[in-house]
């Protein structure tokens, strides 16, 4: 694989800088290697700016906003500049922009707007919603679009870097950049998963639905089974669940085990008599409770339980006889 050749002439490239970049390593007998601005410098950001700096890039500047931000970015890049975005693209060959979803259009409309040095730069987001189209303002004066979203959650800690060991990387990038994606993927440390621009979307639905939604039902299971008087929910809940997610990624649906799964009406059907017991009690003595205490915990067993005998009965795990008993039990449920 020769990124090189997949650039336009005279544009940046993995190992190797416009001429008289700050970035140069003599010593190293070898060309410079790319000087990286990030803009915004979140979790996300510092986690690639510190990936991209293992590799041996150098991040000569990033933009922060807020106080955490600001003491990340100097923390982690000592010897980069702090300022302002259009700055940060002054200095760097690669700038990575790892903003909000909702605030990135904006970003790039405004850099556009204001003449920012774009011509000849890879720009690159890390926006799992967008591909490259969302760069087009940018890409109008000569920027090099590519959109490197790692599959990662980040929390701000020093390992975060290390997760990216192995992540894949949603891409989408022009035919000419693909293999320029694709290096600074691998030199991440990350495998990269290309992602065709229309179906942006829908990736970033999936995934999102399913790291985030997994959260808010665990959480919720730990709050049930507090209210049931267990002590420590999290220990009781972990074996089961690492092996129901390595089930899942495993085997798909036939995975599914429990009672929608063996069409034990009777039981779903006690399972949602007791939610909505718990949830009465709970309203009753704190009507200002938190979501298990409103309800919202039955509607989420429902939803589930319904979409679980969906797909079992699709799956040929459940029998279109004990479907219909199950679907019976749900299907006066809101």
């Amino acid at each position: 694989m020769n990124p090189d050749s997949s650039l336009p002439p005279g544009s940046a490239r993995p190992g190797s800088a416009r001429p008289g970049s700050e970035s140069a390593d003599p010593a190293a007998g070898r060309p410079a290697r790319l000087a990286v601005g990030i803009i915004g410098a979140g979790r996300a950001g510092t986690a690639l700016g510190a990936a991209l700096a293992r590799a041996g890039h150098q991040v000569v500047a990033a933009s922060a906003v807020s106080d955490a931000s600001l003491r990340r970015a100097h923390a982690n890049f000592p010897g980069a500049a702090i300022t302002e975005p259009s700055q940060v693209l002054r200095r760097a060959d690669l700038a990575m922009l790892t903003v909000p979803d909702d605030a990135l259009p904006g970003l790039v409309a405004g850099l556009a707007a204001t003449g920012a040095p774009l011509q000849g730069r890879l720009l690159a987001h890390a926006s799992g919603r967008y591909g490259v189209s969302v760069l087009e303002p940018a890409v109008r004066q000569g920027a090099l679009p590519l959109a490197l979203h790692p599959v990662m959650t980040f929390t701000g800690r020093g390992d975060d870097v290390d997760r990216l060991r192995g992540t894949c990387f949603g891409v989408t990038a022009p035919e000419v950049l693909r293999p320029a994606a694709e290096a600074l993927v691998i030199e991440m440390g990350g495998e990269p998963v290309f992602v065709a621009e229309e179906h942006r979307d829908l990736y970033h639905a999936a995934i999102a639905g399913a790291a985030n939604h997994l959260i808010t039902l665990v959480a919720q299971a730990m709050d049930l089974l507090s209210t049931a008087g267990v002590a420590e929910p999290a220990r009781l809940l972990a074996p089961l669940l690492s092996a129901s997610l390595d089930n899942a990624l495993r085997f798909g649906d036939a995975g599914l085990t429990g009672p929608v799964a063996r069409g034990d009406a009777a039981t779903v059907a006690a399972h949602v008599a007791a939610l909505e017991a718990a949830a009465g009690t709970s309203a009753a003595a704190a009507p200002a409770a938190g979501p298990a205490a409103s309800g919202a915990a039955v509607a989420a067993y429902v939803a589930m339980a319904r979409l679980t005998a969906d797909r079992a009965l699709a799956a040929g795990i459940l029998s279109p006889a004990d479907a219909e008993r199950l679907l019976d039990v749900l299907g006066g449920r809101p």
